[in-house]
């Protein structure tokens, strides 16, 4: 485990070299979802840089994992700040070029961001159940588990990911059902995203439905869309085995 200074703001992070490296493979980024962290991907980066024998960079936006916890609300703008000032920055620091961007959930979104806004070549993106609009379906799970924070030991069980488990929680709850979120939409990045782009979606996401990636096929230029069914809001931990295999392929694909 390693820490670095990312925006004023110390942030922990891994990396995980590939058992099969590829020549000149470019690393693979992993951008976690609204309540996850470095350890919550568990061995998932590592089986894909092992698949893809590309490295795997794995860390905690600020407000999770080991990270410097939350010291105010987050605003409706949070993700386009971690995708254009705490990304890059984040990279920079690692002397990372070109890379491969994986992104779940809030993850997938800042990726997205990221791709269509900042002047920076990426080899790819990959997102998996991402945000690119609020849907009722969204906001009706996220106060769900608001009352299942407050009512059962899921504040226990994020204590085993999070210093501070009440900025995870919070950080990501408390924005989403703000009203002023409800209008968040980031369609105007898709158009400027120049490299491919694989998008994975659960048939049964919670969190999401096929709308999401359905306007991310339209508006990006090289789009992959892959539908799994039996899969919730995370693909890697509901269908692992598909998700490496298509991700694999998809890296083969781009980087041959």
């Amino acid at each position: 485990m390693k820490f670095c200074t990312v925006d004023g703001r110390r942030v922990e992070y891994r990396r995980l070299p590939s058992s099969h490296p590829r020549g000149n493979a470019p690393a693979m980024v992993f951008l976690h979802e609204g309540l996850g962290s470095l350890s919550m991907w568990r061995d998932f980066p590592q089986q894909v840089a092992d698949a893809c024998g590309c490295e795997a960079i794995v860390y905690s936006r600020h407000g999770y994992g080991r990270s410097d916890p939350l010291t105010e609300k987050r605003a409706p703008g949070f993700m386009h700040h971690e995708a254009r000032v705490c990304l890059p920055e984040f990279l920079d620091q690692l002397a990372v070029e070109r890379p491969i961007l994986l992104g779940h959930s809030d993850g997938a979104s800042i990726a997205l961001i990221h791709a269509g806004t900042v002047p920076r070549p990426l080899t790819a993106t990959v997102v998996m159940a991402p945000h690119v609009l609020v849907e009722d379906i969204s906001i009706a799970s996220i106060q769900k588990a608001r009352e299942a924070y407050l009512s059962t030991d899921l504040k226990i069980r994020l204590g085993k990911y999070h210093d501070d488990p009440d900025s995870a929680f919070w950080g990501w709850n408390d924005i989403w059902l703000d009203p002023a979120f409800r209008d968040w939409n980031i369609e105007d990045c898709l158009p400027g995203i120049a490299c491919p782009v694989l998008a994975i979606q659960g048939e049964d996401d919670e969190y999401g439905t096929m709308d999401q990636v359905a306007r991310i096929a339209r508006q990006c230029r090289d789009v992959e869309w892959v539908k799994l069914a039996d899969c919730r809001h995370s693909p890697h931990k509901d269908q692992p085995r598909q998700v490496i295999a298509t991700v694999a392929e998809f890296v083969a694909r781009i980087l041959d």
